[in-house]
């Protein structure tokens, strides 16, 4: 099998949580993404032969080749989800300008104007997922044939805000805090719950250590609604999903992009977020972060996806060593990039990250 990397690794989940838990600078750096979109993930799957041992028609094609890849990679840790219907929004969709990496049925976005579910009488009649019957059997697998120096990673929950805003629209949801704040409640309350019922049913597999929610509640140069709705409306979510994952012995990581200062106390003290991912270096640098907050919860990411995009092998290289200076002493960091590996980060780009950290030795 041909290889980008240099040094090699193998995965080591107690060493990975204990880095999180702040439990001490780890004997080597450890590796985070919230996900690699999947045109990259096929990428180094084809280039790398990582699959060519599981034969197409396994039935568990998809799970043996995710914890190849990610043995491959360097992460101590597989993706399994809890998965239901969801929340049917609005979409719309464009050319994909990706590059090689593009996908050909383009690039979705949500409808920010207006979503399904704007009125009262759009409330009664949407048609609401159950919160049971969840499909577990992906997870189920990985639970019992998971390598014993990996564990799982669950996401697919916390989505409060993106699935409120979803509903009703950004705009239509920014307008109805003013004027049917029952409505927005109402909605908030749905939206809750369901991911509430998700965590209750990831936090029962025993190879689950990490839930890692997903809210983006910023945007570069404030959070998307007052700091006030959020802690109305959207923290109390976090934080008895938080209780649910805590109870059950694992750890509670929230992704949410932004520029979030003004709720990070909260997050940290009522929410009681183990970790916060997603930073960009416009927003504030994560060297800056590991400073202001690494002594109370774990940072994840860091590397920029500007820069990854756009910068020189050279520069981020340099750019991976800097941060690890800054931010491994002590634990409680994981690098990444500073958001997900999205299909238009150049591939190598991406795998010069994971190279330079792999071979990081202080």
């Amino acid at each position: 099998m041909e290889t980008f990397f240099k040094t090699a690794v193998s995965p080591n989940a107690d060493a990975y949580e204990a880095c999180l838990l702040r439990k001490g600078t780890p004997q080597r750096p450890h590796l985070v993404e919230f996900f690699l979109d999947n045109e990259i993930q096929e990428e180094i799957i084809k280039r790398f032969d990582i699959s060519a041992d599981i034969p197409r028609n396994d039935p568990h094609h998809y799970e043996k080749t995710e914890i190849a890849l990610q043995r491959f990679l360097g992460y101590d840790f597989a993706h399994s989800d809890v998965k239901g219907p969801g929340f049917e929004a609005k979409w719309a969709n464009a050319a994909d300008t990706a590059g090689g990496l593009s996908r050909s049925s383009g690039r979705n976005f949500v409808d920010e104007t207006r979503g399904p579910v704007a009125t009262w009488e759009e409330f009664e009649k949407y048609p609401w997922p159950p919160a049971t019957g969840f499909d577990t059997r992906s997870l189920e697998w990985f639970d019992k044939n998971l390598p014993d120096d990996m564990c799982i990673t669950c996401g697919n929950a916390g989505h409060i805000l993106e699935d409120m805003s979803f509903l009703m629209g950004y705009e239509t949801m920014c307008e109805a805090l003013y004027d049917d704040l029952d409505l927005v409640k109402a909605i908030t309350k749905k939206v809750t719950d369901y991911s509430i019922e998700i965590v209750k049913v990831a936090v029962q597999f025993k190879r689950v250590r990490f839930v890692f929610a997903s809210d983006d509640m910023g945007f570069r140069t404030g959070p998307l609604i007052s700091p006030d709705s959020l802690s109305e409306l959207i923290l109390p979510g976090h934080k008895r999903i938080a209780e649910i994952v805590h109870a059950a012995g694992k750890n509670y990581l929230l992704h949410s992009c932004g520029k979030l200062d003004t709720i990070m106390e909260k997050l940290i003290t009522d929410v009681k977020i183990d970790a916060k991912h997603s930073f960009e270096d416009n927003i504030q640098d994560i060297c800056d972060t590991k400073v202001t907050y690494g002594n109370r919860i774990a940072l994840l990411g860091g590397v920029d996806v500007d820069l990854l995009c756009r910068a020189p092998e050279a520069v981020i290289r340099e750019r991976v060593r800097t941060i690890l200076r800054a931010c491994l002493s002590g634990g409680g960091f994981a690098l990444g990039t500073g958001n997900t590996v999205a299909n238009y980060i150049p591939l190598n780009s991406y795998l010069a990250m994971v190279d330079e950290a792999r071979n990081f030795t202080g």
